[in-house]
């Protein structure tokens, strides 16, 4: 438990505002979104500004109390919480929630950690831009939660993880110095890179408390596209021939099986059934461009042409209209939803190259439907990046603690035949923790482990998390 003398201490600092001790206030903070790691503490400290931050981690520092720093708290992996011990505090950076400058002739755009996604899209757009990053939790994630664990979502295959999106940034170092690292060059080949240390970190190197952001271009025309396919070979050979035709007008290129269609139509029923006929693939297609007349419909038409003669599409639909834009964006983006109030599964946010794709689902549904006959694999994701969301649910019951540890170990075992990677952009946190170590090589490991020596040597930046 926190001692009342930290407690004062951390008063003077945040002031009341920026406390909260209550344990049902509390309570939020401490249970992930999945609601599978539910940890303890009885301090949750909200500060104001950077130096709030650094000053609340310098107390951590000489105290030795451990931090688990927290944005949205929107994460899939338990990366966010505390553990049990009720040690920890958890420091969240929402208050720090101000877009600190836009400089248009830079397309840069300075911003807290503490900022919502979708409110950063928003003020971009505001201004004749675009912020691309974009993913199913964009109205209640943070950035900082974003850059923290290196956020991938639906547009990394034209703009890429958010790593890319990024400047520079603003951080607080364990023991409580604040990095003033908001330099917003494209160029700047002076040693080591030091922001990419911090993305992806997970909170267990320092506090990302601002960013500088890339901004694009706002697109002026955009088109949607759901395309059915006979199956994921002929997704990823569609993939390549939608590629040729529109270059980097493709912006987004998502997998769903009739499995993942199915559930969001039975859990959202606003939601209706895209295609006459059931198909038992679909890809949804989204192409942009910045050229106000660009007929993006008849170029994604001409584009399947051939894909229709050879077999690689067998029906499509081309949104006419915004509204029928967002109905099938609706499909795809309810689908982690429509899973979680299905019940709890065993996920797996893998990726493979993408051309063993197809590969990987034929063998791993195989290799799963031998091991589990009554569950039902659930896939999704964005194969043009490579991201698959593979996941295996127990229709009415829970999966047991052997039953994760089996199917893991199937799919684990097959990434790892295939040159994959057991996480693809939801991080390590304290679920793959363990299970990296069977994964990374030797010296991969002691790279990591030396790294997070010399820059936290206490050990109080998100413990038990990532190492």
């Amino acid at each position: 438990m926190i001692e009342p003398a930290f407690l004062a201490r951390v008063r003077t600092i945040v002031g009341d505002r920026g406390m909260v001790t209550d344990a049902a206030d509390i309570a939020p903070y401490v249970r992930d979104w999945r609601g599978n790691y539910v940890g303890n503490s009885s301090l949750v400290v909200r500060p104001a500004n950077t130096q709030e931050v650094a000053d609340v981690v310098k107390l951590c520092a000489e105290t030795g109390t451990p931090i688990v720093p927290q944005g949205g708290n929107t994460g899939m992996v338990g990366g966010s919480v505390p553990d049990t011990s009720g040690s920890a505090i958890v420091l969240s950076l929402t208050r720090m929630n101000q877009i600190r400058s836009i400089d248009l002739a830079n397309n840069a755009m300075t911003v807290e950690a503490g900022c919502i996604l979708a409110a950063i899209q928003d003020a971009a757009l505001a201004n004749n831009r675009f912020f691309p990053l974009s993913l199913a939790a964009e109205g209640s994630c943070t950035i900082g939660g974003n850059l923290s664990t290196n956020a991938g979502g639906t547009a990394v295959l034209r703009f890429g993880n958010a790593r890319e999106l990024v400047l520079g940034i603003e951080a607080v170092t364990p023991d409580g110095q604040i990095w003033h690292g908001l330099k917003a060059l494209r160029k700047d080949n002076t040693g080591y890179d030091l922001k990419h240390l911090l993305m992806g970190a997970e909170g267990t190197l320092g506090i990302i408390t601002a960013a500088v952001l890339k901004l694009f271009p706002k697109p002026q025309r955009t088109c949607t596209g759901l395309v059915a396919v006979p199956d994921p070979a002929a997704a990823v050979a569609l993939l390549a021939t939608i590629q040729g035709a529109m270059g980097d007008r493709l912006t987004g290129f998502e997998l769903m099986s009739r499995v993942c269609v199915e559930h969001v139509i039975t859990q959202f029923p606003a939601t209706t059934e895209p295609f006459s006929t059931r198909h038992d693939w679909q890809v949804l297609i989204e192409l942009a461009d910045t050229f106000k007349d660009a007929a993006l419909e008849d170029a994604l038409g001409a584009a399947l042409e051939p894909a229709f003669a050879t077999g690689q599409a067998l029906d499509a639909i081309i949104a006419t209209s915004e509204a029928q834009s967002q109905a099938l964006w609706n499909i795809r983006e309810h689908i982690p939803e429509a899973e979680k109030l299905r019940g709890r599964s065993v996920k797996h946010d893998i990726s493979v190259p993408i051309s063993r794709i197809a590969e990987f689902i034929e063998r791993g549904d195989i290799a799963l439907g031998k091991a589990f006959p009554d569950a039902q694999v659930i896939c999704f994701g964005h194969i043009g990046d490579g991201n698959l969301h593979y996941n295996l649910s127990f229709p009415g019951v829970l999966p047991s603690a052997e039953q994760t540890r089996n199917a893991n170990s199937i799919v684990y075992a097959l990434l790892d035949e295939l040159g994959g990677s057991i996480s693809a952009e939801h991080g390590l946190g304290q679920m793959k923790r363990d299970e990296i170590t069977r994964h990374k090589s030797a010296v991969e490991m002691d790279m990591m482990r030396a790294i997070k020596k010399a820059l936290d040597p206490k050990g109080i930046m998100n413990p038990g998390k990532v190492l």
